[in-house]
């Protein structure tokens, strides 16, 4: 029975081998229990690499799972979905196709996010099942289409990696040449050194953390661990908890010469992933003596358990984004902006949102107020490359820039209105960043004009204009009231300038009154 105070939550994870579904009871003193655990292989990924498009077939295979766990999840009066995609998802050419089809075959609307925010989350899974306390540890994902790493405490994350670096991929990339699946030693040492050449400098960077404790998580690194404990410590209780890197070099041995039909019989592994379990095991066997690991702890937590650690830590502290502000705080910083001209911005800005919301010219809510807070604070970050044209870089930076805790099209909509904060307006798709939804062509109009606004009432960057709002003073009219201190004349003829853009976009005639605070003096 789920009480008034209670709510059931799907958590989602659509990877490039396998679909996972968590669905969990949250209570109302922050505590949760879990109502079903699904998992189905789907390969996703299959015959995507290197061509980079997800196959008809596999995309029908996903989606019928997916609609299968929405089902699944709703008998549970699971009332809200939490769902992203990865590696397989993320690099498609045709990943928009996937999404439709998705939304609208299984009602699921799913966020594909970036290589490093796949890490954060597959840290903060793990790390909520372990007591770290202040020892620095090493989370190691292996996926179908990417490997994940993260170096952290239990206090926070100290680095996130993702690799182009999976058991699907590798398997896509290194066929092997006997037809029956038998791979040679040969064959087995140009995957190593592949995976040495994709990784090198993160394992480089990887080596200067002392790291006392490695755990892993994901199906390949389960079922070699399995694999191993059963093939030299039959006896030993929980010896599949523990994966020891010389038996595992035994056992990335002993697959190699298998068919995939005899590897199907190998006691301890799962027969679905006999066909990509050797690349899996390189991936490890590389990393393990690279980085001299002794030996990693296998863990069953990963990615959906930490969809649902950061969905309770936003939950319990309403409003706090504190992964989300660091991202862009970090960015701002890596691009040297000047912070009090970026912060006088983003409040201005803000008051433009909400005065224009209170007099009807749009109905946007706390989602895109947050973005333009956002794009506020950044707009400026592409003078790092040249002042020239900067709005166009700082568009681009941010556009490929991984930015924690968000996913893509929320990069994609900050870094199109912070392209949008000078020179031309925005009037058709060529000024938004590729990749961005139809559906949000208008938010960014909207939003980017009003930055323009803002911009404009900063040029001296001295923060002259104290405050701004929208007034309504009749039917498609508006009056924009300035409140400065002292002569603001250069950002006055600013906002003229933009009038005429502004009014554009926003389907009214506008009005500007200043009041100067030294003297009351109306214009």
């Amino acid at each position: 029975m789920i009480h008034d105070s209670e709510q059931v939550v799907a958590f989602i994870d659509i990877g490039t081998n396998s679909i996972r579904l968590l669905v969990v009871r949250l209570g109302a003193g922050g505590g949760y229990s879990v109502l079903s655990e699904q998992k189905e292989v789907v390969r996703l990924g299959e015959g995507e690499f290197p061509g980079d498009q997800l196959s008809e077939a596999a995309m029908d295979r996903a989606v019928l799972v997916c609609r299968t766990f929405v089902d699944l999840a709703r008998s549970f009066r699971a009332t809200e979905f939490e769902a992203v995609a990865t590696s397989a998802t993320r690099e498609a050419r045709n990943q928009q196709v996937f999404l439709n089809r998705l939304a609208t075959e299984a009602d699921l609307p799913v966020r594909v996010i970036a290589g490093r925010e796949e890490a954060r989350l597959i840290y903060l899974g793990i790390r909520s099942g372990i007591d770290l306390g202040d020892q620095t540890a090493l989370f190691i994902d292996i996926g179908g289409g990417s490997t994940e790493l993260s170096v952290g405490t239990g206090s926070g994350y100290k680095a996130l990696y993702s690799l182009n670096l999976g058991s699907i991929r590798l398997s896509s990339l290194f066929p092997p040449k006997d037809k029956h699946g038998i791979i040679t030693q040969k064959e087995y040492g140009k995957i190593r050194e592949h995976i040495l050449e994709e990784g090198g400098r993160v394992v480089l960077e990887l080596k200067d953390y002392p790291i006392n404790r490695t755990f892993g998580s994901s199906g390949t690194l389960q079922n070699l661990a399995e694999i191993a404990a059963r093939m030299f410590h039959p006896q030993e209780q929980n010896a599949s908890q523990v994966l020891l890197c010389p038996d595992l070099v035994k056992v990335a041995t002993r697959l190699c010469g298998l068919s995939v039909e005899e590897r199907r019989k190998i006691p301890g592994i799962n027969p679905e992933r006999s066909d990509i379990i050797v690349p899996g095991a390189a991936i490890i066997e590389t990393l393990m003596q690279v980085l001299e690991l002794p030996e990693i702890i296998i863990t069953s937590r990963g990615l959906r358990d930490g969809l649902l650690v950061d969905y309770m830590e936003k939950r319990q502290t309403p409003g706090d984004h504190s992964v989300r502000q660091q991202s862009i705080i970090s960015l701002g910083d890596a691009c040297r902006i000047n912070q009090v001209h970026a912060i006088h911005i983003r409040d201005l800005a803000s008051a433009l949102f909400l005065s224009s919301r209170k007099v009807g010219v749009h109905s946007f809510g706390s989602f895109e107020e947050e973005l333009l807070g956002y794009a506020a604070y950044l707009h400026d970050i592409g003078s790092f490359v040249s002042f020239t044209n900067h709005q166009a870089h700082s568009q681009y930076l941010i556009a490929n820039a991984d930015l924690l805790g968000f996913d893509q099209q929320e990069i994609l909509i900050i870094a199109s209105i912070a392209g949008l904060h000078r020179k031309k307006v925005l009037v058709t798709r060529g000024r938004v960043s590729s990749g961005l939804e139809p559906q949000y062509l208008r938010t960014v109009q909207v939003l980017g004009a009003l930055l323009r606004l803002a911009e404009s009432l900063d040029r001296t960057h001295i923060g002259l204009v104290r405050t701004v709002r929208f007034l309504r003073t009749g039917e498609k009219r508006l009056t924009l009231r300035i409140t400065c201190k002292g002569d603001c004349h250069l950002e006055i003829w600013g906002v003229e300038r933009e009038k005429r853009t502004v009014q554009k976009v926003l389907g009214e005639r506008l009005r500007i009154e200043v009041v100067r605070e030294m003297d009351g003096f109306h214009n």
